[in-house]
């Protein structure tokens, strides 16, 4: 994958950094009148051009200043792989191991950092398509990794808050950095 970009404004949406209070803000579910709106194809939609303009794998709703349980990602991050990409509404984990993983993380709203976050090695989850049909899945692997993610993402967890000491202290100057541009 490429190294990850801020492409500004795409399809209506743009992608918030922190320390925007959106991002710890409660994510409201989506409710029923929601699902099968042509509004929700639309957002979801417009979220999969975000993402693919600043060459993530993943974004969730509260990154685009939506505080909505939603989240979209393909773990290839090409949009001409369209078959692998995802939609959860209202995703849930389940259940998950007891085996965990540590990898290198970043996020597109901490731009220009990273580090090492423990994730657990598989998840299972319960979540709904843009129908509102209820569906189970376990994930493994990176898509375990990466839908723990954007799950912290509408639980208003970030992946600063996974870091250890020392790569806190590495990101520690970005984080003020966009506090200031903040205000």
């Amino acid at each position: 994958l490429e190294e990850e970009v801020d492409p500004g404004m795409v399809s209506g949406l743009e992608i918030i950094k922190y320390p925007d209070p959106r991002l710890r803000a409660s994510n409201d579910d989506v409710g029923e009148d929601d699902f099968n709106t042509d509004h929700l194809k639309a957002l979801t939609r417009r979220m999969f051009d975000l993402m693919y303009a600043a060459q993530g794998v993943g974004l969730a709703a509260p990154q685009v200043g939506i505080n909505r349980r939603i989240m979209v990602y393909n773990e290839l991050g090409d949009p001409k792989k369209w078959m692998g990409e995802t939609v959860l509404l209202n995703p849930a984990i389940v259940e998950k191991s007891e085996g965990v993983d540590y990898e290198t993380e970043g996020c597109l709203s901490f731009p220009e950092m990273n580090g090492e976050v423990m994730r657990h090695k598989w998840i299972k989850v319960e979540a709904m398509n843009l129908k509102g049909k209820k569906f189970k899945k376990k994930f493994t692997g990176f898509e375990a990794r990466l839908f723990q993610h954007e799950y912290d993402h509408l639980e208003g967890v970030v992946y600063i808050d996974h870091l250890d000491e020392e790569d806190m202290e590495e990101v520690q100057p970005a984080l003020e950095e966009l506090a200031k541009e903040f205000g």
